[in-house]
Formats: structure tokens, sequence, C-alpha cells
């Protein structure tokens, strides 16, 4: 047992910590253009990017910055990583598939700096950071095809390996813990599980 998870089950053991709130809300609050969410890197993309909240700790983590210290600044022991969606899976939808490695290490580092410093401005409260582990937008319990139900858009394996990647990613770019997170498909889930495992 590390020092981190030894005051996560000492500080369990005493009382309620408390998670932060919707990322994707408070995101949305911000009003951010398509350029924001293209930033420099990505301004020649061929897709629209506006709506994938993930490319923001790549293209405005100063964004996830301010959003993290808020949740810390209002009482919030741990705060989730802005990686709902950062598959491989999910990012394929805006060409960005290549990049998810990096979206979830570099979401993890944006909570984990804010965790930090929130912790040594207030070093009798710690701060945590977990890593979300969100849906897919594929399926692996039903068909995306009324006309064959027995097809599949994905195999376990491959759901398996694009959570397999955001841990890895997660567990580089320093997260506490991971929380795998309103994933409506059970299957789909236990690859997550299985990857995290």
């Amino acid at each position: 047992m590390n020092d981190t998870e030894s005051t996560l089950r000492e500080l369990l053991g005493r009382r309620v910590l408390i998670l932060d709130g919707a990322m994707g809300t408070m995101i949305q609050r911000r009003g951010l253009t398509e350029a924001d969410y293209r930033g420099a890197r990505f301004d020649r993309h061929p897709k629209d990017l506006k709506g994938n909240t993930d490319v923001l700790a790549l293209t405005r983590p100063d964004v996830l910055r301010a959003i993290h210290d808020a949740y810390y600044d209002a009482g919030a022991d741990i705060a989730e990583t802005n990686t709902f969606g950062a598959t491989s899976i999910v990012q394929a939808e805006y060409g960005l598939e290549a990049h998810a490695f990096e979206i979830n290490v570099a979401a993890a580092r944006a909570a984990r700096e804010s965790a930090q410093e929130w912790t040594r401005l207030t070093p009798g409260k710690p701060r945590f950071v977990a890593g979300s582990i969100g849906p897919l937008n594929k399926t692996l319990s039903l068909s995306p095809s009324v006309a064959d139900p027995g097809y599949r858009a994905v195999t376990f394996d491959q759901v398996r390996e694009a959570y397999a990647e955001q841990v890895r990613g997660l567990v580089e770019g320093g997260a506490d813990l991971l929380l795998v997170e309103t994933i409506f498909d059970t299957l789909n889930a236990k690859a997550a599980l299985f990857a995290i495992e």
C-alpha cells in the first residue's frame, strides 16, 4: 500500500470524502468556441472538435485547471479528470483516436497540479484525483443494426484495449484512483474492469 492509498483509507475511515461536480456543465458555461477546442495544435484538423471536451486537455488545460481549482475551493476532496470520453473508440468520432493516451495523461496532470497546489495551501485537507472512465459510443451488448441483431461494431478485446490505454494514461498522469462511471452497457463496464485489472 502506498502513502496516497494509506491516506485515502485513513480519511475514509473518519469521514465522507466529497467528489467534485459535473465537468461538462462547467465547461459549457465557459462558452468555448471551435477555436478553443482546436487550439493551435489542431487548427487545421479536418473534423469539427467543438463538443469534444476531452481534447481541451491538450488545447485549453487552463480551463480544466480553473474548474478543478473551483471545485477544490468549494470543498471537494477529490476531482475527476476530464476524460469521460477519452478512449480511442470515442475519440475516433473526432479523428483523434491516436491522441487518446496523450489526452488522458494531460487531463490527469491538470487535475494533479490543482490537487497538489490545494494540498499545499491546506495541508490538513489533502486533495486527490479520480481518473474518470466513461461510456463508449459503441456497445458490446446491442447491435447498431436492426437488420443484423448479432452484429457488433466492436469486440470485447477492442473495448478492453481502449480502456487499458486510457487507464495507462490516467495512471501516468497522476490519478490516485480510477472511477468507472455511467457505463450503460454492463459488458462494456466489464471490459473496463478487466482493463484496470
